[in-house]
């Protein structure tokens, strides 16, 4: 028993002190600091274990914002334990919360010293830990920090929490979610119950997947209600959805704990320049910097959220007011290059951003943006007075001057709408590859989805060949940016993101009836159910949706809500409120001041919605049996097929089907199921009266499932081809994202001489899918027909740039028009035809015209063909 006592202390204590030692640490990750620190006092008077209470102590001191007091108890310890690494950490963070940052940085050589002369007595996992993080902050390769330092860490005690949070802190800090997740996977196993490593998660998750970092923070704090990083990430969402009562009681939850906490103050200062409160936030930013009055994070903070707000002049000011007190602080710099390329002021921010990668060669941020640069340095830019247009060469020179006419018709109708005019060109940028875009964007590959931002005066977009998997109107999307560049530019980017994106998606819909989110069944069944969001909460309708449906119908209400404002108020309302939104006035105020109290106006905007939803359709029977899902898969922000689920029938047995149908004949998805079934048995002629039906009841009907597309394949099958030409030009004038469609109405065109409409059709799909010969051959066979040469010479030049499947049959039209205009260029392709085809008859016909023509200018290439 003597023996087994002496080596229970030997080990550092005895069973009952041990058990105590896990009590207190129990109280502290829980949340109970005071509990804690009474503990911890306790043992210190007793001389228990100086190093661990001591380090206890002082994390439960600093968790309570008592910086003083945990400097001088890591200080105390460190005077009998000189040789403690955690305590000498410890005291390196008291140094800093408490402002003396010098002398922090001379406590982490010391610890770095001590590792180095003494390396065998620090091997468990904390005193690694310690020694990792003061050597990555000493110019370790954060690489060998992870395998040589971490890795022994945990396998040192796997039980620990500290290795695997410091390994996520290093992929975080190099913004590499995806490994920071793996890492506390990797700690979850181990520690279920450890809210650091769910605090961890959420951090890790935040970019991606915002439903499950809500899950993973209400699950830290399930475990500790105090948790302060848990809290102040909470906030830094609520901030996002603009419910910035609930931000603020969340961070007086904070300051209940710790009132000094310097990130809450930050977030109040956030919140007050949000709603226009200068001087609040200026007492917040003095309160966040009254424990260290340099500290760089605050400010960076601040910027941070400013910038994630579209405030991107401001953030930048705060950017530089952190570098201002710490020129090396790579946060605040790497933020700072990332605001300047939203501001379009690219040289500063690309010197920013090499300076960064030169710095740290980990931050995945800034490595992304060096090469992204370079990858732009091979861009073609094209430009007018009113816009510079950034393309990947070969889209520049087929679509190019397609997208600059757009823009500029979108300028002049927008600008007199909204009576703006711009004192500088607007930068848009259109991407070869997604991840180049998410890269310019986001400054990482990954992208959720997104078409295109709008910055201000900057707009980045993918290009049609960024998605070859994924169509869409690239027209509609471009209209969409630029309605964006005229209401931040109007609001000075003091706009909530849910009237921002209303707007635009409703001018989509002013513009051309066919672009923008429409009403359909899914969305009927959204309104007159249970998903409508208050109209004073909607901008939180972006940050968490339930699904990609919910996301989508977030564009649809915000537009509905633009809509109901200017139909109910008129346009100059709607112009009154984004002018007082600039001038720093709260959405919810200004909506009250300019139209009815918010109570009066989210019943009214509900009635007005609901009453657009009973409108669809109104002789059909919507209803769907009890159960039944609708099978979706949308897409955002404007899918390929925005609406083809939507008119997908319900999955349940065939029996249930039948007594349905039996029971509701004008049922919308009896129907509709009935003609699929019909013409899926080829039963054309039964088919046909279903789906006129169908059309009549719901003529605005649109996607891949809609009942026009086997209304017209059905009068097809039955010879029937004016019914069928009938029924695609009315789906043509709704559906923007229909190729198929438009390029069988370019055929039956072609075929009667219509040559108004093949041209029409072959723009529509250009505005889908210009990377394609097939638009530009019937484009090019109009222009012949109806002599329009320009046109048809455009068209055969695109045709060449696309590898077609007769290029010499292209290079003699193309020589052939250019010939009849007089063009010197018409003998070069003439040439390149007969090299393709040496006996093409009608080339060589055309050569001796030339020669007939022109005799003087035979070439010494031309004798081969003699």
């Amino acid at each position: 028993m003597t023996l087994m006592l002496g080596f229970i202390l030997w080990l550092g204590g005895s069973p009952m002190l041990a058990a105590d030692f896990e009590e207190a640490r129990g109280a502290f990750d829980s949340g109970r600091y005071d509990e804690c620190i009474a503990q911890a006092e306790q043992a210190l008077k007793a001389r228990e274990d100086l190093e661990n209470w001591s380090v206890l102590l002082s994390d439960a001191l600093i968790a309570k914002g008592r910086y003083p007091a945990a400097l001088t108890a890591a200080t105390n310890a460190l005077a009998e334990e000189p040789r403690s690494l955690r305590l000498r950490w410890s005291a390196r963070q008291a140094l800093l919360a408490t402002g003396q940052p010098v002398a922090a940085d001379e406590m982490a050589a010391e610890i770095q010293r001590l590792f180095s002369s003494q390396y065998w007595r620090y091997r468990n996992a904390r005193d690694l830990v310690v020694f990792g993080r003061v050597a990555l902050a000493g110019g370790m390769e954060p690489k060998l920090a992870l395998d040589k330092v971490y890795d022994a860490a945990k396998k040192a005690d796997p039980k620990c929490p500290d290795p695997y949070l410091a390994s996520a802190e290093l992929a975080l800090e190099k913004h590499d979610f995806g490994l920071a997740a793996r890492f506390l996977q990797e700690g979850l196993r181990q520690l279920p119950a450890n809210p650091d490593i769910q605090l961890g998660l959420a951090k890790a998750y935040a970019p991606s997947d915002p439903r499950l970092m809500l899950a993973h923070l209400a699950t830290a704090l399930e475990l500790n209600s105090n948790h302060i990083g848990s809290l102040l990430l909470l906030a830094d969402y609520n901030i996002d959805a603009e419910d910035y009562r609930e931000a603020e009681k969340l961070l007086s939850q904070v300051e209940a704990v710790n009132p000094e906490h310097p990130d809450a103050g930050a977030y109040r200062a956030v919140i007050a320049h949000l709603q226009n409160q200068p001087d609040v936030e200026s007492k917040a930013r003095e309160q966040a910097l009254e424990s260290w009055a340099a500290n760089p994070r605050v400010d960076y903070l601040i910027g941070l959220k400013l910038s994630q707000k579209y405030r991107f002049a401001e953030g930048a000011a705060s950017q530089r007011r952190a570098l201002a007190f710490a020129p090396d602080f790579l946060p605040a710099k790497s933020q700072l290059a990332q605001d300047l390329l939203r501001l379009g002021e690219e040289s500063e921010g690309w010197h920013l951003a090499d300076e960064v990668q030169r710095a740290d060669g980990y931050d995945v941020t800034a490595n992304n943006l060096v090469t992204l640069r370079d990858v732009l340095a091979k861009y073609q830019t094209l430009t007018n007075d009113h816009f510079v247009l950034r393309m990947y060469p070969r889209e520049a020179s087929l679509f190019g001057r397609r997208a600059l006419n757009l823009l500029e018709e979108a300028r002049t109708r927008l600008c007199q709408t909204y009576h703006l005019e711009f004192s500088r060109p607007v930068l848009v940028e259109m991407f070869h590859e997604e991840k180049d875009f998410a890269v310019r964007t986001f400054g990482m590959p990954e992208n959720d989805g997104f078409l295109g931002v709008c910055f201000g005066h900057v707009i980045t977009a993918n290009s049609p060949g960024a998605r070859p998997g994924g169509q869409f109107n690239w027209e509609s999307m471009l209209w969409h940016e630029f309605c964006h560049v005229i209401t931040l530019q109007l609001t000075k980017n003091k706009m909530p993101r849910w009237i921002s994106e209303g707007i635009s998606v409703y001018e989509e819909r002013q513009a051309n009836p066919a672009w923008g989110e429409r009403l359909n069944p899914r969305y009927r069944e959204m309104i007159l159910g249970k998903d409508l969001t208050p109209v004073s909460k909607l901008s939180g309708a972006f940050l968490a949706p339930k699904s990609a449906l919910h996301l989508q119908f977030a564009y649809y209400e915000s537009s509905l809500v633009v809509q109901f404002l200017v139909e109910r108020f008129g346009r100059d309302k709607l112009l009154t409120i984004l002018r007082e939104l600039g001038q720093g006035t709260d959405i919810n105020e200004t909506l009250a001041k300019h139209t009815v109290p918010m109570t009066q106006l989210e019943s009214d905007f509900e009635a007005f919605a609901r009453q657009i939803a009973n409108d669809m359709a109104p002789g059909v029977d919507w209803e769907k049996p009890t159960g039944a899902q609708i099978a979706v898969a949308p897409r955002f922000p404007r899918p390929a097929d925005r609406s083809s689920s939507s008119n997908a029938p319900p999955e349940i047995p065939d029996g249930a089907w039948e007594l349905w149908a039996k029971l509701r004949p004008t049922n919308y998805w009896v129907m509709l199921r009935q003609a699929e079934r019909l013409a899926s048995e080829k039963k054309w002629a039964d088919a046909r009266p279903v789906l006129q039906k169908l059309v009549q009841v719901y003529p605005d009907s649109t996607g891949s499932s809609s009942p026009y597309r086997s209304l017209a394949l059905v009068h097809r099958e039955l010879g029937e081809t004016n019914a069928e030409r009938q029924v695609l030009t009315a789906f043509t004038e709704k559906d923007d994202q229909a190729p198929d469609a438009y390029a069988r109405l370019m055929e039956l065109a072609m075929e009667t001489g219509d040559w108004h409409t093949v041209i029409t059709n072959a723009q529509r799909y250009l505005a889908v899918n210009p990377l394609v010969p097939l638009p530009y051959r019937f484009l090019a066979r109009a222009g012949e027909a109806s002599n329009d040469a320009p046109a048809a010479i455009e068209a055969y030049r695109a045709l060449l740039q696309l590898d077609p499947a007769n290029p010499a049959d292209v290079q003699f039209h193309l020589a052939k028009l250019l010939h009849q205009e007089g063009s010197p260029e018409a003998r070069r392709h003439l040439l390149e035809a007969l090299e393709e085809a040496p006996r093409f008859r009608e080339a060589l016909l055309l050569l001796r015209q030339m020669r007939q023509d022109d005799p003087g200018t035979t070439s010494h290439t031309e004798t081969s063909y003699q």
